[in-house]
């Protein structure tokens, strides 16, 4: 079971990663006169170079070689890499939008992200449902059904931030890729990408034309890593219900962000009944989340993240762990080896003793 000192610990890295992750969103207004299009290559290239530093520090790179090692031919090559354009896009639309007067549109995506996510699990992965999850769902969906209604429409922003991410997870759990893995691999496909487009829009000339630019792309990138850093301490310490409970903060800072310092009206986005409703459900996603955590701590059934590099996003009932083990035993069989190192070593030393 864990101790009241390590949820404590896992708690505060998962708040403060959160919010970091939410204050990333105002970098677009910070670093002007970049585009939202150029900060966003920007950040792709900055989140690169900390995420290797990060891998680096914590020693990871067998993990991520052996992993790549199970994917054989083409057809889990191309599988494996069919995810990574979504990412890129969703980090573009992060960057883009608050600039360009779409950043509560994005807010409310990733409020209805969860909720999405939920039904993927249901009708995916024959998950169950309580009967929170179905009100809190159902809540939105009434919500959301009100705007269509009353004015027609519902942000593209919106629909690409809360429809796109679930089909980059389904593609990525079909093969049980690694996180870190995962968001590797896609920043080293998309960083020759980012790299053509800055040339092309002049996104160097402006950063060396720009001194604040000089300590903004540094910061940038030290959030990115402190952010990832601090939710592999929370995966780790925390238990996956209360870890997920925890996720819902950073839409609640893209909110506060996006009528605080965006100067953004709730009506810009949609209306207030429907707000009302979302927040209505993601009271109840809470509060759901809140009740399986209290459930399974009265029962001594917490657990956290014990793999955070190699398990799922989370574990599911009916995921193929195939990939998975075979990670696990290279990863044993590789500490196996580097222990009878170390005996071998010590039995030598022994000899030469005994031999004098």
């Amino acid at each position: 079971m864990l101790t009241t000192n390590q949820t404590s610990q896992g708690t505060i890295s998962a708040v403060v990663a959160n919010f970091l992750y939410s204050l990333l969103f105002l970098f677009g207004l910070l670093m002007q006169p970049l585009s939202g299009t150029q900060v966003a290559s920007w950040r792709v290239l900055t989140m690169f170079f900390s995420l290797v530093l990060l891998v680096s520090l914590l020693k990871q790179w067998q993990h991520i070689w052996d992993y790549l090692k199970t994917l054989k031919n083409l057809k889990e090559w191309f599988l494996f890499i069919l995810p990574t354009p979504i990412l890129g896009l969703q980090i573009w639309l992060f960057m883009w939008a608050p600039v360009n007067g779409l950043g509560l549109e994005v807010t409310l995506g990733y409020f209805l992200y969860p909720m999405i996510m939920i039904i993927v699990g249901r009708f995916f992965y024959n998950e169950t449902m309580s009967l929170l999850q179905w009100a809190a769902i159902i809540c939105a969906g009434l919500g959301i059904t009100y705007d269509i209604l009353q004015y027609g429409a519902i942000s593209w922003a919106t629909l690409f931030v809360c429809l796109g991410y679930p089909p980059y997870y389904l593609l990525r759990r079909k093969l049980a890729v690694p996180p870190i893995t995962g968001l590797i691999s896609d920043l080293v496909l998309l960083s020759p990408v980012v790299l053509v487009a800055l040339y092309m829009n002049g996104g160097f000339e402006l950063v060396m034309a720009t001194d604040k630019l000089w300590y903004f792309l540094p910061l940038l990138g030290i959030i990115s890593t402190v952010a990832m850093s601090l939710t592999m301490v929370a995966s780790q310490k925390l238990p996956v219900s209360l870890f997920g409970t925890l996720c819902y903060l950073e839409p609640i800072f893209l909110f506060i962000f996006s009528i605080a310092i965006l100067d953004r009206s709730i009506e810009d986005g949609g209306s207030i009944q429907m707000y009302s409703m979302i927040f209505v459900a993601l009271l109840m996603m809470i509060a759901d989340s809140a009740l399986g955590y209290l459930a399974r701590k009265r029962e001594d059934r917490l657990h956290g993240y014990n793999e955070p590099l190699v398990g799922s996003f989370p574990p599911r009932r009916r995921l193929k762990n195939r990939r998975i083990k075979g990670v696990l035993t290279a990863h044993r069989f590789r500490k196996i080896k580097k222990y009878q190192q170390k005996i071998d070593k010590m039995t030598r030393k022994i000899d030469a003793l005994h031999a004098k």
